[in-house]
């Protein structure tokens, strides 16, 4: 008897799934640079950061 492999059910939604995770930490890293860019430098020094380290912060915040 032959037996047909079939893909498992779900598998072409993966790429996708991952796909749409990328976009929303995407979103949410721009959320958060752009929330934080609006702050005066003296609103940032007052929670400790530097207008240079905004970038970062937001990139580490979203894969959180």
């Amino acid at each position: 008897m032959t037996s047909i492999a079939t893909a498992r059910p779900g598998a072409a939604t993966l790429p996708l799934t991952a796909l749409l995770t990328r976009l929303l930490v995407w979103h949410d890293t721009r959320r958060t640079a752009k929330a934080l860019a609006a702050l005066t430098d003296r609103e940032l020094d007052d929670i400790g950061l530097d207008r240079s380290e905004i970038g970062r912060i937001a990139r580490r915040s979203a894969r959180r």
